[in-house]
């Protein structure tokens, strides 16, 4: 990963659509204040100088993300993209990416994204029956609007991937949800859990059980490794890294080391937290717009210490288990946080580690 990873908020907790599953809507609920708006352009400007100041010519990776971050307005982004080419003065690697749910998408957003490099990420969880929690706010679903953004973003060449919202009911459904990827030409892929509110045991067809990611994870690995046998790689994140951790080498994801990374997420009026899950008044590190604040401030300031602190503990059932140095003990301390996936990885591994023999062959 790039020495220094900021996530923007740039419209706050600002969306357009009404996902049923949204994490971060359950986040911002905790705080005291939910949306803090569009980001100032002197908000903007302070992060970006400090961000530049900190890295000192190492690459810097800004990716923008909400809510719905297009909601902030092409403006914006234009706005973004200039002053850190102005303020650029060390020559700083840049990498440009968002997240989008698609549905705002034009044909001049996609010129600029494709004039300024950006990496897309475009939510769709399948075929229109499997994209049914993704509704907009008069609970339609958006899958048709999605389609047509990857259109355009193709159109343009735009590289982007598919992110999934992993939920039970798609879980159930991974045979159908990868051949309709595989027949759009979606070749990069990605599938996070779909999470409980903090403190919900509530259980639904929104929220897999052991079983079923366990499943999840066998029947999609077997498509991945076939598919990569008959050089027809797709690229499935989760998959990518496991492979990597197991041959030895480092992952870019962050979790899957064991433990939580340096990262800082900017709201809308300039607060500064340690992760997308955790943007709460509780982990609240500080403000970018405080003339006392900077980037090492916050990454050494007693709360960004703490949090990082607590993703070290390992359980003692998994210091001793075979998995381990593959596993690293489930990943992500948020999942962890909400369902003990322990049995999940075990009957994964248990099943699949003889397929990863097609990886150490093509290595050597």
């Amino acid at each position: 990963m790039p020495p220094l990873s900021i996530m923007i908020k740039p419209a706050s907790s600002l969306c357009n659509m009404r996902c049923e599953y949204c994490f971060y809507h359950n986040v911002t609920e905790l705080r005291e204040v939910a949306s803090f708006g569009i980001m100032q352009d002197s908000t903007t400007d302070n992060l970006i100088e400090k961000a530049l100041k900190f890295a000192n010519g190492e690459s810097v990776a800004f990716a923008f993300q909400g809510g719905e971050p297009l909601m902030a307005g092409l403006p914006y982004f234009k706005h973004f993209v200039d002053k850190v080419k102005s303020a650029n003065t060390l020559n700083s690697k840049i990498y440009f990416s968002t997240q989008t749910n698609g549905t705002l998408l034009t044909d001049e957003w996609c010129e600029f994204f494709h004039y300024n490099n950006f990496l897309v990420g475009l939510s769709l969880d399948g075929n229109f029956e499997h994209n049914k929690f993704r509704v907009d706010a008069n609970h339609e679903n958006t899958f048709y609007k999605i389609v047509a953004a990857a259109d355009k973003l193709k159109k343009h060449k735009v590289e982007f991937n598919i992110l999934t919202v992993l939920t039970g009911y798609c879980a159930d459904h991974i045979d159908e949800i990868y051949k309709y990827f595989r027949s759009k030409g979606f070749r990069y892929l990605q599938f996070i859990p779909c999470l409980r509110p903090f403190g919900d045991t509530t259980e639904s067809e929104l929220y897999m059980t052991p079983q079923q990611y366990a499943d999840f994870l066998i029947k999609g690995f077997n498509y991945y490794v076939k598919d990569y046998v008959r050089g027809q790689y797709t690229s499935i994140r989760w998959f990518d890294n496991i492979v990597h951790q197991f041959l030895g080498n480092p992952t870019e994801q962050c979790g899957m080391c064991g433990h939580c990374m340096h990262q800082f997420v900017a709201e809308g009026n300039g607060n500064i937290y340690p992760c997308d899950f955790y943007c709460t008044d509780e982990w609240l590190l500080g403000n970018i717009n405080d003339e006392k604040e900077n980037f090492d401030t916050l990454a050494h300031c007693e709360k960004a210490i703490e949090f990082l602190r607590e993703s070290l503990a390992v359980p003692d059932k998994c210091k001793q288990c075979k998995f381990y140095p593959v596993c690293r003990a489930g990943g992500c301390k948020r999942t962890r946080a909400d369902r003990d996936y322990c049995e999940s990885y075990k009957k994964f591994f248990s099943s699949c580690l003889p397929l990863f023999r097609a990886f150490i062959n093509e290595k050597k």
